[in-house]
């Protein structure tokens, strides 16, 4: 027997199973009806006079909606707004950036009057010197307070001050550096466009006013002279101004006193001190306070004791306790020599040296 709703005479053979399996393959889903370009009439539009059954539907806005496109030029502004400022700092300046100068350094050797006193320890000598009261180490060189200039922030100005700290730390108080093994902890603080005068410099030492490694480090004789207390004595300042609207400026002065004994001595061999007065003068751009590195453009250094008949470009050669300066003075200047730089020396003071 049939279904409710097969003909009498049963299903036709090879007809559909069903009535509805003749309209499975056709699927109206929502989209598709939202789609349709003709809308049937409601029964009460039909009812209102020359209604017709069917009405064309208005076309479908493919496109962005009117508060869409707002959203989207304001996204836009705010971008390319934060792109803007993060590109031109408050403090920037359209100044076209300034090549590095080449340091210009001045080596001068103090020499003695007498004999180097010396001593058992290197506190006794030290508390008997004008280095007394001298902080120990980085503690010497403290960072004064950083205000804003008119081009650069506060931060800037704690960034060069902090630059020009660490090079001296690196270049003066390193053992490494003052026993002259290494060069890399300061040569890794400089503008790149100072390295090659650097390398020069140390490859090729010429007291020539550029080419001096003892313009850019204090480094002694390995053969000759050694740290006998590496708590090396320190006192001096730091000062930052504003040369330009692309430019800061740091000043250095700075004394360091080295307790130094002879190399390889034993351990009761007589101690005596050595005295260093380095008056630098850095350069920093913006490039150098973003990138933590400066240019040094002034090195003046006053050093004893030491012999003015001595070589002092490449390394400093101590006269150690007991010792006296050789005979001769510095190495003959030459006036119709236009590239070269006068050979300096001085005398080291009596004050200047520990009361033994």
């Amino acid at each position: 027997m049939g279904g409710p709703g097969d003909p009498p005479e049963g299903t036709p053979e090879g007809g559909p199973v069903g009535g509805e399996d003749e309209y499975r393959s056709v699927v109206f889903d929502e989209s598709f009806v939202r789609a349709a370009r003709l809308q049937e009439s409601s029964a009460r539009e039909r009812m209102t006079d020359h209604a017709p059954a069917v009405r064309r539907r208005p076309p479908l806005r493919r496109g962005l909606t009117r508060q869409a496109v707002i959203l989207v030029v304001l996204i836009l502004v705010a971008f390319g707004t934060a792109i803007y400022m993060g590109v031109r700092h408050p403090y920037g300046t359209d100044e076209a950036q300034q090549p590095v100068e080449p340091l210009r350094m001045t080596v001068i050797p103090l020499s003695p009057q007498g004999k180097v006193p010396g001593g058992a320890d290197a506190e006794t000598l030290f508390a008997h010197s004008p280095a007394a009261l001298y902080e120990i180490g980085a503690e010497g060189i403290p960072l004064p307070a950083a205000r804003s200039t008119a081009h650069f922030s506060d931060s800037q100005v704690v960034a060069a001050l902090t630059t020009a700290k660490d090079y001296l730390v690196r270049s003066s108080l390193y053992p490494e550096v003052l026993d002259s093994s290494q060069v890399r902890p300061a040569r890794a603080l400089l503008d790149p466009g100072q390295l090659d005068q650097f390398d020069q410099s140390v490859d090729h030492p010429t007291a020539d006013g550029r080419h001096a490694p003892t313009g850019w480090l204090v480094r002694f004789d390995p053969a000759r002279a050694e740290l006998a207390d590496p708590r090396i004595r320190v006192q001096g300042n730091l000062q930052a101004t504003e040369t330009d609207p692309a430019t800061l400026e740091v000043t250095a002065d700075h004394t360091f006193v080295y307790a130094l004994r002879p190399t390889g001595a034993p351990a009761g061999a007589q101690v005596s001190l050595f005295t260093v007065r380095r008056q630098l003068t850095f350069r920093f751009d913006r490039d150098d306070l973003r990138l933590h590195q400066a240019q040094l453009v002034v090195s003046y250094v006053q050093a004893g004791p030491l012999s003015c008949a001595e070589d002092s470009a490449g390394h400093l050669h101590p006269l150690l306790a007991g010792q006296t300066a050789k005979a001769g003075g510095p190495a003959g200047t030459n006036p119709f020599a236009t590239d070269g730089a006068t050979a300096l020396c001085g005398t080291l003071a009596a004050e200047a040296e520990p009361k033994v």
